[in-house]
């Protein structure tokens, strides 16, 4: 039985989770993409708090950039994250894809971090 993209990013999600978790140190960078939107946080899961945020629902971003489901938007959101994180005092995170390939827009937002000054 073939399993559906959805069902198949559930469960690396899943695998991915047991294995990546996010210090105050080094806190986790979670990526959601969505078809139209990407979002990005920086969670420390520890205390459950999310100390760093971007997304193409932001006003910030929609000043630059009208659609947020391409690679473009997600390198801008990469260098958002990047900024906010630096901003805060982190330069160390994980990577948590959320299930989804390294791939295209999500692959677009690491780099964009990482030429940002996260290092992961």
């Amino acid at each position: 039985m073939k399993l559906s993209r959805k069902e198949s990013t559930r469960r690396r999600h899943g695998r991915i989770r047991r294995t990546v978790f996010g210090t105050a140190e080094r806190p986790r960078l979670a990526v959601f993409r969505s078809n139209q939107h990407i979002y990005a946080q920086v969670i420390d899961d520890t205390q459950h708090h999310t100390l760093a945020a971007a997304s193409s629902l932001e006003a910030e971003f929609k000043e630059q950039m009208s659609v947020g489901g391409n690679c473009e938007a997600s390198i801008l959101i990469g260098k958002l994250i990047a900024q906010r994180s630096l901003a805060k005092g982190i330069d160390q995170v994980v990577f948590d894809r959320g299930g989804n390939l390294y791939h295209g827009r999500v692959k677009a937002l690491a780099e964009a971090a990482r030429e940002n000054g996260l290092s992961f």
